[in-house]
């Protein structure tokens, strides 16, 4: 299995007066293509900062992130816009759509940022929003909503799908529905799934769980029999 994604002594240092937090403090963990990764961890444990640095949208203070073996650590803003378009879609808890558009002109919106956009109906009939091509998002429902939230990342072809508590403004049925279509992706479609959540029962479906605490890598857990996401206890 391919490692695409490596970080090596990462830290993240924030300076408030005479105070330095380190969000991140010597972080060190690798990530499979095709893998479904759940970063876990209490508020403040780093789970969010971790998102931003691999997500190319903060800088480290030292280590070295490598995705696809190039370090990105070293990008200024120019190339770390380039590389976030080309390689990650993003999948937030709000959904983030724009409300004027329908759900394919959603999706579709990504061929004006990559040159290699998949195509946007497929996705999203991939999802299982053939019927729904034409709505607009205040005609979808909150899972409706994520699922085209969920394709328009898809659609960018990226190399890996960050996904940050993307089931926090779902209700539980709706969630295992999310849930079971991202760990789908990975398993089926091989995409690198991360998701970053403080849910401990979305470790009982992940490949690989990062323990996160106080900015630090407390475990890093391999599961070789990962539960289908309709057979965890919520």
């Amino acid at each position: 299995m391919k490692t695409i994604i490596e970080f090596k002594n990462v830290t993240k240092e924030y300076i408030t007066g005479n105070n330095i937090l380190k969000a991140a403090d010597n972080l060190n963990f690798t990530i499979n293509e095709g893998e479904f990764v759940v970063i876990l961890g209490p508020s403040g444990a780093g789970k969010s900062t971790v998102l931003n640095l691999l997500g190319g949208m903060d800088f480290a203070t030292s280590g070295e992130i490598i995705v696809n073996d190039i370090n990105i650590s070293n990008f200024n803003d120019v190339k770390l816009t380039n590389y976030r378009a080309e390689n990650v879609g993003f999948v937030f808890q709000f959904y983030n759509l724009i409300p004027n558009l329908t759900a394919l002109e959603n999706v579709a919106l990504t061929k004006n940022v990559v040159k290699h956009s998949l195509d946007a109906v497929d996705i999203l009939t991939s999802v299982g929003l053939k019927d729904h091509l034409h709505k607009f998002p205040s005609q979808l429902s909150g899972g409706e909503q994520q699922r085209v939230s969920i394709a328009r990342a898809i659609c960018k072809n990226p190399t890996m799908l960050l996904c940050d508590e993307p089931t926090g403004a779902l209700d539980s049925e709706t969630g295992v529905i999310i849930l079971s279509l991202l760990q789908k992706m990975s398993h089926e479609q091989n995409k690198t799934v991360i998701i970053v959540t403080h849910n401990a029962a979305l470790s009982q479906s992940a490949d690989k769980v990062i323990h996160l605490k106080n900015g630090k890598v407390r475990d890093i857990i391999m599961n070789s029999t990962p539960l289908a996401i309709s057979e965890v206890n919520w």
